[in-house]
């Protein structure tokens, strides 16, 4: 008996991309398409059974449309890329309230298929312009590229939700057989192939387009090449390092690391995040310490998405990151002023699958991985209010 195949709303789904903020490196290669192309105006747009979702878009504010007014909609059973001159003398979209003047006055289009790994296309990687024009060879080659791009960002986006899900199961059975570092070893097997087959395809590409003319002759796109190429090996990195983690049982690798390059870093990746949310990040001095730098990339980018997260309804989120010296260690404090969280869930909050509000989003993992790294760098982690209100989350290491 064959494997039933998900529905198609399933399969737009589980790469959550409806209902989460693009991260940086969907926004990047948006931008970067659309310098290739030399178009004002790209977008990403994911195709539900009644709506058009652009979930990336650049040059223009992204929304959502009724899927019959959709021009990528017309052309869902297309495998390849296609290339309209001028819309306005194509009868597929002369009539098209995107080019009659009633929602736009779009001339030039050109889009790709977005397609799943199961061969199933669930929307378009589109650019398009006002003004009548046309691609070059190596621009359409580029679109179709850039297109699969799309392709291995959204496989690893789900692979990576599939991580935390299988990590729950596995707890489970290490709790119940009391074998967890032989569980943790295989799983991390396992992950080491699923997330670095995408990620590896990522990298591969982003150093193809490098080397490129088109871009190399634009600082625009190549910083933005630059952009997901970094983003890409800092994610390389950390998956080794966590999964070295799991293996060694908390095995570090010390080095004299600079927290404040590793603030930068995780402010770098999560930058779409803070510009949707409209967040003020301010960050003090900071100071080098003796650790793991990667890992620490990692509890830094718990407490910092948590902080924007979880801020008050209608109110602006500002996040303060400050150290100062106590004794013999440096306490790093991640400040907002946001929700907070009841004085008696502050120390559950550390526990694995453990969440202040059950209709929060994410599993309840950050806080408890936070809390391992931390106390493998012999320090503590812990969290209080804030003055006026929200939450303060500490951790000390030793310096």
């Amino acid at each position: 008996m064959g494997t039933l195949l998900p529905t198609y709303e399933a399969l737009i789904e589980r790469y959550g991309v409806l209902d989460r903020p693009a991260g940086r490196d969907l926004q990047s290669l948006v931008g970067l398409i659309a310098q290739i192309c030399g178009v004002p105006h790209a977008a990403i747009n994911i195709m539900s059974s009644t709506q058009q979702h652009q979930v990336v878009a650049h040059g223009f504010e992204a929304s959502v449309c009724a899927r019959e007014d959709s021009m990528c909609a017309v052309l869902m059973d297309e495998t390849r890329p296609v290339v309209v001159s001028d819309a306005t003398v194509d009868p597929r979209f002369s009539a098209n309230p995107f080019v009659s003047g009633e929602l736009g006055t779009i001339r030039f289009y050109a889009s790709a298929p977005i397609t799943t790994a199961e061969g199933v296309a669930i929307g378009r990687l589109c650019v398009f312009d006002d003004t009548p024009r046309d691609l070059t060879a190596l621009q359409r080659q580029a679109l179709k590229v850039m297109a699969s791009q799309v392709t291995d960002l959204l496989e690893l986006r789900y692979r990576s939700q599939a991580l935390e899900d299988s990590l729950r199961d596995l707890t489970t059975v290490r709790d119940k057989l009391r074998r967890s570092n032989e569980h943790l070893t295989q799983f991390a097997g396992q992950v080491s192939h699923d997330l670095r087959t995408p990620l590896t395809a990522i990298l591969v590409n982003a150093e193809l387009l490098a080397g490129e003319p088109v871009v190399q002759g634009d600082p625009h796109a190549s910083e933005m090449v630059t952009g997901i190429n970094e983003a890409g090996r800092r994610m390389d990195a950390m998956i080794a390092e966590m999964l070295d983690f799991a293996r060694e049982g908390g095995r570090l690798r010390l080095v004299d690391t600079d927290l404040s390059a590793v603030v930068h870093s995780v402010l770098g990746d999560i930058d779409p995040l803070i510009r949707q949310s409209e967040a003020d990040v301010q960050v003090g001095h900071l100071p080098r310490v003796l650790g793991d730098a990667d890992l620490l990339y990692s509890v830094v980018l718990n407490l910092l998405t948590n902080a924007i997260k979880f801020a008050r309804p209608n109110e602006r989120s500002v996040v303060a990151i400050t150290a100062d010296r106590v004794q013999h260690h440096w306490r790093v404090r991640v400040t907002d002023n946001g929700i907070g969280v009841s004085q008696e869930r502050r120390q559950a909050m550390f526990e694995l699958f453990a969440r202040e509000d059950g209709t929060a989003s994410g599993h309840g993992i950050g806080l408890a991985t936070a809390k391992r790294i931390v106390e493998a760098h012999g320090g503590t982690i812990g969290m209080e209010s804030a003055t006026g209100g929200g939450t303060s989350v500490w951790f000390d290491l030793p310096g």
